[in-house]
């Protein structure tokens, strides 16, 4: 027992983690990695078989840690989106998902076979798009934010309602089997009302106490972050308690309600949550696909797999056709969400549930709901992994195909350097809190934003546009360790840079905590102003192949000199990368075919160019 156990945590923390990485370095859908390797650890080779292994109390686990991934949802949907966004999520959540229930019945009945009553527990499971699917390859693909709010909301949405309704439609498919048609509208549909009622009620409750007891200062620095996801667990216990799928519905509400009652303290738990997230999703996606048994892979038969593709290439995509006719959303956006559309682990742990006891009941072809919500799963993930970025690419959904440049302070130099990154046909973007600090840049076509990137509203200006790597070039060496250490979270620490603070604020004991700050930009000794009086003196940025000389290399004098002297402020790796030069690189940049640098030269003096 405790030897399988270890195995089993070995097999699912090990690889899960080892796959996100894989799926990281070589940019590849992680959630199609964890599939196939929980197909590899348990119908492959049957060496995992969570269920067994765990014991009762696996099911439980499983549903707990999917209330994590939609809590953690709920904290992404900010109502302040809803401006953007709002008609199409509508559509997306209120509109398409009775048209899908009612077309997915449909070709389940009339393609895949089923029984009538089957068909409709089908139906109802598959009208749910899983954000343990969803969130992850968003995370992945730089979509436009408009067309990923669509996605985002209607996947975490929908989750909790989908499974409220399969659990709807499958009580009323046993009381039609007990014909007890009386006790639908005396008990299922006040039952029905009552626990949504209360997941609404138990969602919002403990976000608005949560806010009292913070603007008090009754709830300790370090209770707090454990307090909020025990309240979680807790709501998403109760309310399951009463209706299966309202718990769901009750930990989405409490995260979007703390979300949009700005309760403070709410970045930490972001960072913490975002973290557990990704460990809760690999090992979830390993265990569930390798609890798969070999019988249900064998009922998958060719009328399954035609329902599937129905499903894929005419349900989803009519019903979003349909539901979102004179609408806002331009035909891009339709055809792109007609698409996108994994199901995940609410659907295949509602489909083993809910297939079960609709075959205990007597249901004909009830054990076929499985094995045909599991090809859509398995389908949807690998279709939809691989496919979502080009086709965003094609339609143009996407920020940027290319490594993008934020940098942030205009002054004469930074918006010189932002003018030969644009020239060179690279994404770049100026901020500034100045609008005349940015009018020269504007004049010449560079793109700019006006914001404050340590507000909200900077922030999501910023998620605007494409940006991968970050500049903090203001005077003030405080802001730029403040801007850098706000987005190192979201750049990634290796991808915020600053000019230097002053060698003595480097010290990693006595100067700036390496944590408040980014990395340094060129040398320890390349300040702002450096930059401005070497910019006053003529010194100006231009573009150039990669010369072997160190990398960083000091001008001889500020005044700058005709021997060559130049500084190598970063190289432009087309379509790959940008490589900002920093003192702090563990090794030199070294060159490849068709890299470019951009440096800072002195004045070309007049001999040279044949001025007398």
């Amino acid at each position: 027992m405790q030897e399988n156990l270890a195995i089993g945590i070995l097999c699912v923390l090990g690889g899960g983690i080892g796959a996100q990485w894989i799926a990281w370095r070589f940019r590849l859908p992680a959630i199609v990695l964890l599939f196939t390797l929980g197909l590899i650890y348990g119908p492959g080779l049957n060496l995992l078989h969570p269920s067994e292994t765990i014991g009762r109390y696996f099911h439980p686990m499983v549903s707990l840690a999917v209330a994590f991934i939609v809590f953690e949802g709920g904290l992404g949907l900010d109502f302040r989106q809803w401006r953007a966004a709002g008609e199409g999520v509508l559509r997306l959540t209120v509109v398409a998902l009775p048209i899908n229930l009612v077309l997915g019945s449909l070709a389940a009945h009339f393609v895949g076979h089923l029984h009538w009553g089957a068909s409709w527990l089908f139906g109802a499971i598959i009208v749910v798009t899983g954000p343990t699917v969803v969130l992850p390859l968003l995370r992945h693909t730089k979509l436009r934010p408009r067309v990923a709010a669509f996605l985002r909301w209607e996947a975490i949405l929908n989750d909790p309602v989908g499974a409220i309704l399969a659990t709807f439609v499958l009580e009323f498919l046993m009381i039609q089997g007990n014909r007890h048609s009386g006790m639908f509208v005396a008990e299922i549909i006040p039952h029905l009302l009552f626990a949504t009622m209360m997941g609404l009620c138990c969602g919002v409750f403990p976000a608005v106490l949560v806010r009292f007891l913070s603007r008090r200062d009754l709830i300790p620095e370090i209770l707090r972050i454990p307090i909020i996801l025990t309240l979680a667990m807790s709501v998403f216990a109760i309310c399951n308690f009463f209706m299966e799928g309202a718990g769901l519905m009750a930990a989405t509400v409490f995260g979007m309600a703390l979300a949009n009652l700005h309760v403070l303290g709410m970045s930490e738990l972001r960072r913490i949550k975002e973290s557990l997230g990704v460990l809760v999703v690999s090992c979830l996606f390993v265990m569930l696909t390798a609890d798969l048994h070999r019988e249900v892979l064998a009922r998958l038969s060719l009328p399954i797999v035609a329902m599937t593709l129905t499903v894929l290439f005419v349900v989803r995509p009519v019903g979003i056709l349909l539901s979102t006719m004179r609408s806002g959303l331009t035909w891009q956006e339709r055809l792109f969400v007609g698409w996108i559309a994994p199901r995940g682990i609410v659907a295949a742990a509602v489909a083993g549930a809910a297939g079960l006891q609709l075959r205990d009941a007597g249901y004909p072809s009830a054990d076929l709901v499985m094995p045909g919500v599991f090809a859509l799963i398995a389908t949807t993930m690998i279709l939809h992994g691989f496919s979502l970025r080009p086709i965003a690419r094609a339609l143009g959904l996407t920020l940027s195909n290319d490594p993008a440049l934020a940098i942030v302070g205009a002054s004469a130099w930074s918006t010189d350097l932002a003018g030969v990154v644009h020239r060179l046909g690279c994404p770049v973007v100026l901020v500034d809190t100045y609008a005349g600090a940015l009018a020269a840049a504007a004049r010449a076509g560079i793109p700019t934003l006006r914001a404050e990137l340590l507000s909200d509203e900077g922030m999501e200006s910023l998620e605007e546009r494409p940006a991968d790597y970050l500049i903090a070039a203001t005077p003030d060496a405080i802001y730029n360790g403040l801007v850098c250490a706000r987005l190192a979270p979201d750049f990634g620490r290796q991808r915020v840079f600053q000019v230097s603070p002053g060698v003595a604020r480097l010290d990693l004991y006595r100067g700036l905590s390496r944590d408040s700050r980014g990395r340094v930009l060129g040398e320890s000794a390349w300040n702002f102003t450096l930059f401005e009086t070497l910019f006053e003196r003529g010194w100006r940025f231009r573009a150039m192949p990669p010369i072997p000389m160190p990398v960083g290399g000091q001008p001889a004098a500020p005044s700058g000199s005709a021997d060559g002297n130049r500084l190598v402020i970063l190289t432009i790796r087309k379509g790959a990368a940008i490589l900002v030069c920093s003192a702090e690189d563990a090794a030199p940049v070294e060159p490849m075919a068709g890299d470019i640098d951009v440096v800072m030269e002195p004045p070309t003096p007049p001999e040279q160019t044949g001025v007398a």
